[in-house]
């Protein structure tokens, strides 16, 4: 086995191929590594922060789902990616075997606290358009703490087959010096957790969406309706704008999860011997983006959650300037202070 000064070079005794790991892979990894968990650190710190003290977005039910979703994008930043940096500055796990086991159960758990974070959403927003008459008895308080234990109970037990090797096992992969699912026995869970943590709540999220398309493009036609015949109030149009907006924000987030961890997702199933190991670690890359952007998302495209931020970043500034908001009576925040805090 030869190994230079510009390449890592790893010999699989079992499949008799060689990879190699060009220096400045690994390098440029280690760096936006380190890059993303700061950025994603403080972001997503911010973000519950400021959503947490923000009247008007706190009594929104989606609201409480949007704080899952940046607290496992804070935990991935905070555990994961600090991990993942030492991992290929080193172009070794170094770690141990106790925070090797940690790694992946942090890594897909967070994954698919996520992607049902935002299933949780999708229904939120479906049943606000679709069944808005049995949305305040669905989100009540104690109904929204029922769905994120929900989430959060059902995303890391799918992990407990290989974490107690059962089913595969949690391990080192030395072909990619990563902590992972590995196989058992010749088996391993993890085209099935692809598809019952991934390929699902993605086709669930697409099909509700779809849903709630038809459905406002049936209101649509029925408010033209009625301000043809001048039944519409003044403020329904206002309401419907800040739902729709917020609606879009959703559809964007997923949107932006799907860009990111799609191909490593594919990558994972598809080249599971690590055949091209450099594809992996840029696809790789692209994944840990999903971490950071969300903050830079909601800030871009929602002057809620830009003044949710301003209240936190620039307190002072933001009391001058905010000008009490009368209250919208939209759906998604119909449900009282009293009920959702």
């Amino acid at each position: 086995m030869n190994v230079t000064t510009d390449f890592r070079v790893i010999q699989d005794h079992d499949h008799g191929y060689q990879q190699a790991y060009p220096r400045a892979v690994t390098l440029t990894a280690a760096v936006c590594a380190i890059l993303f968990s700061i950025v994603g650190v403080l972001g997503n710190l911010v973000t519950v922060i400021a959503l947490m003290k923000y009247t008007r977005l706190r009594r929104h039910a989606t609201t409480a789902f949007v704080i899952s979703l940046s607290i496992s994008d804070l935990i991935f930043s905070a555990v994961n990616l600090p991990l993942t940096a030492s991992r290929y500055l080193n172009e070794a796990w170094v770690l141990g075997e106790t925070l090797c086991q940690i790694f992946p159960l942090f890594f897909y758990g967070n994954v698919a606290v996520s992607l049902l974070s935002m299933v949780a959403i999708t229904v939120n927003r479906y049943v606000l358009i679709s069944k808005s008459d049995i949305y305040a008895q669905l989100y009540t308080n104690r109904g929204i703490t029922i769905m994120l234990i929900a989430i959060w109970v059902v995303s890391f037990s799918l992990l407990l087959p290989p974490l107690t090797g059962i089913w595969g096992r949690l391990g080192l992969d030395s072909r990619t010096f990563s902590c992972t699912i590995l196989q058992k026995n010749g088996k391993s869970p993890k085209k099935m957790l692809f598809v019952i943590g991934f390929v699902i709540p993605c086709v669930v999220i697409i099909v509700s969406y779809l849903c709630i398309y038809w459905k406002v493009r049936q209101s649509r036609k029925k408010l033209e309706a009625h301000m043809v015949n001048g039944g519409m109030r003044r403020n329904t149009g206002f309401q419907r704008r800040e739902d729709s907006r917020v609606t879009k924000l959703m559809l964007t987030i997923f949107l932006c999860f799907l860009l990111c961890f799609l191909p490593l997702m594919l990558v994972n199933v598809v080249d599971d011997k690590v055949k091209i190991p450099i594809l992996h670690v840029v696809a790789s890359i692209l994944a840990w983006a999903s971490s950071v952007i969300n903050p830079f998302i909601y800030a871009g495209t929602n002057k809620l959650y830009r003044e949710a931020y301003r209240q936190v970043l620039c307190p002072i500034t933001s009391s001058k300037s905010n000008i009490p908001v009368k209250p919208t009576g939209s759906h998604s925040s119909k449900i009282s202070s009293h009920q959702i805090t």
